[in-house]
């Protein structure tokens, strides 16, 4: 089951860089922006709830779809750009077992203990 959750993730992954190539900007910004969902590990400063509730915000992929889906709407570019880039880097981290995050503590996440052997 492992393996086949890795491949839906990949192809997730390639859905978000297919969709930013429709987009007008250098892929460079790609490469700059795709870390930056991960600022949402910055509420760990605060305590595991807050922790958790910030980065299961910026790593959302309802959240990214429908930043995505309102940029086309709205025919708006950086929309669409913070959808694509928010979906293929949730995906790639789904790829490397890194779920949404538990209240308990920044390992325990939907896709069971990061670290731990499934």
């Amino acid at each position: 089951m492992k393996t086949t959750l890795q491949l839906e993730e990949i192809a997730m992954m390639g859905l978000g860089i297919y969709l930013f190539s429709l987009l007008p900007y250098s892929w460079w910004i790609f490469l700059v922006l795709f870390l930056a969902p991960d600022i949402g590990m910055i509420g760990y400063l605060i305590n595991n709830k807050v922790g958790a509730a910030m980065y299961n915000i910026f790593h959302h992929k309802g959240l990214a779809i429908a930043l995505y889906l309102a940029g086309v709407y709205l025919s708006n570019d950086i929309l669409c750009l913070s959808g694509t880039i928010l979906f293929a880097h949730s995906a790639f981290d789904r790829i490397l077992g890194y779920g949404l995050k538990l209240e308990k503590g920044f390992k325990f996440t939907h896709l069971g203990e990061i670290g731990k052997k499934n």
